[in-house]
């Protein structure tokens, strides 16, 4: 057992850019340092002691009005990991740990400089990048990064599962998305943990050596952004009965007693009516199933003790590869005056890199609840956050896809052989069809607190009523394309699908659906669907 040392420093205003302390170099008060547990402040003069143990990584709570050191690919530099003797290390030298740090040093100093920090402003949000060879890394710079190039963020974050097991790719992925020319903040995922490790002490440790402790936070605006590990490394082939050699762990959603005694204190200094965003991998809870260890978090009622009283607080998550959205209150569990909003993001990756390939040899990748692959930007105003989705390659209002479900069964496609893809959604259908004929609305990122309602022509709104099911659209395009996709990915239910009969009389002709929706956020989406009904009794030349 190593024993306590203090560590001791000085968080300073770096005047001259170079990244050290001078003594004509004001210190800055009131920061916020720690250990991963203990949380101090700095003194008037920016000094500040804290105990420190072999293994801990010390880092700062960046305050509003300040910005940190980055580094060549725009990542946060705002940490000093004390391992004197380096860190867990597999064999392979691709994964490696932390490098040894050598002897405590007398004075662990953290530069800062000014930034003028609007209450106003955006980020952006990945979810599940998650390349698993070199060549998916180009599909994120092509599919995503050129498209956000110039935009006006302050920084961006990755919500886990940067890589796909392969944690050397880590350095190319960063230096792919700094071009995107905003710092960015990254949170451990399940597939960013070295699965050789024994347990989870040691699961991160090439995770710290390219981006910092797996849990932190920072101040931007008048928004406290908290980034938690919600991945529990239960150790390599634990629990499994087929012993993988390359290590292949299992995992469970949890955050622990340490990192919640940190998250305490690190809020006591958090007013209780400021905005409070988590950015989490695993969400708290998945309505995919509420009982599976893999998407929930086992200790979330911890959480909630923590957080309990406050007004405003909305968490971000990935892991699933679809969208959901859940409202933690009383009933659950959360004593905030204010409901606890859990937004699980759509992946960057969508289903894993998989599908039909676009023209450009990127997977279209559709994610298995049917909604299409992307990102998300943050628009804050004050303590209110507004979240909107952004397909990757297409534009700002895709928000929806409309769909007619005739009631065909899709197992059964293989009798058609005649079949387009399509043709079994309702872009034509058969009077005889009509009575038996469902509207179905995906709203990508729809949730309990959207509404749909559409309209046929210059008829009166139909609202629409949420259903959880498969999206007929993802059930046939999966089955038609099922080789280009990796073997595990299967159609889950849609959180975020509305549905509506069409009016039995329908005659033939063509027809115009508008639909009209608000989502979660209070966001207004459009869009229409053009399609015919016919009936070969009524074929008559154009024109008569």
């Amino acid at each position: 057992m190593w024993a306590a040392e203090t560590a001791r420093g000085v968080v300073f205003e770096d005047t001259n850019g170079d990244g050290l302390y001078q003594d004509d170099e004001a210190g800055i008060a009131g920061v916020a340092v720690s250990n991963g547990l203990d949380v101090v402040e700095t003194g008037a003069d920016g000094r500040y002691e804290i105990t420190i143990h072999v293994g801990d990584t010390l880092f700062i709570s960046k305050p509003n009005g300040w910005a940190v050191p980055l580094s060549k690919d725009l990542l946060p530099q705002f940490f000093h990991h004390h391992v004197p003797q380096g860190s867990f290390s597999d064999p392979r030298p691709r994964y490696r740990g932390l490098a040894p740090s050598g002897v405590l040093p007398t004075s662990i100093n953290f530069p800062l400089r000014r930034s003028a920090e609007a209450e106003r402003f955006r980020s952006i949000w990945f979810a599940d990048t998650q390349p698993e060879t070199i060549d998916e890394v180009e599909f994120i710079r092509d599919d995503v990064v050129a498209e956000l190039v110039g935009t006006g963020a302050a920084f961006g974050i990755t919500l886990g599962d940067i890589a796909y097991d392969d944690l050397s790719l880590f350095p190319r992925l960063a230096r792919n998305v700094a071009q995107i020319g905003v710092p960015w903040y990254h949170v451990p995922g399940n597939h960013d943990v070295n699965y050789l490790a024994a347990d989870d002490a040691d699961s991160l440790e090439t995770f710290r050596r390219n981006f910092g402790p797996p849990y932190y936070s920072f101040d931007y605006g008048k928004v406290h952004f908290v980034v938690l590990d919600t991945v529990y490394y239960c150790g390599m082939n634990v629990g499994r009965e087929d012993p993988d050699p390359l290590g292949a762990g299992t995992y469970e959603g949890g955050l622990g007693s340490r990192q919640l005694e940190w998250l305490a204190n690190d809020l006591r200094r958090v007013p209780g009516d400021r905005l409070v965003v988590l950015a989490m991998h695993i969400p708290l809870y998945s309505q995919i199933d509420p009982e599976e260890p893999a998407i929930n978090v086992f200790d979330r009622e911890q959480l909630f003790e923590v957080l309990a009283g406050r007004e405003h607080v909305l968490a971000l998550a990935g892991h699933m590869h679809l969208s959901e959205h859940f409202y933690f209150d009383a009933d659950d569990g959360f004593s905030g005056s204010m409901p606890l909003h859990l937004h699980t993001l759509s992946a960057v990756s969508g289903s894993w890199w998989s599908g039909p390939l676009d023209e450009r040899g990127i997977p279209i990748s559709y994610q298995r609840d049917g909604s299409p692959k992307g990102y998300y930007l943050m628009e804050v105003d004050g303590n209110r956050a507004v979240v909107r989705f952004k397909a990757t390659g297409k534009p700002a209002s895709h928000q929806m896809r409309i769909t007619l479900d005739t009631g065909f069964p899709r197992h059964r496609l293989g009798i058609r052989r005649d079949y387009r893809h399509g043709e079994l959604l309702g872009n034509r259908i058969d009077v005889a069809q009509v009575y038996s004929t469902q509207v179905l609305v995906n709203l990508f990122d729809g949730g309990p607190m959207s509404s749909v309602e559409y309209t046929l022509g210059d008829g009166p709104p139909t609202p629409m009523e949420r259903t959880v099911r498969t999206d007929p659209f993802v059930e046939e395009l999966f089955q038609r394309a099922s080789d280009t996709f990796k073997p595990w990915i299967e159609v889950r239910p849609c959180t975020h699908l509305w549905a509506a009969p069409l009016p039995e009389d329908l005659r033939p002709g063509v027809h115009t659906i508008t639909v009209r929706a608000f989502d979660d956020y209070g966001q207004e989406h459009m869009a229409h669907k053009i399609f015919e009904v016919y009936s070969l009794a009524d074929i008559s030349p154009v024109g008569d």
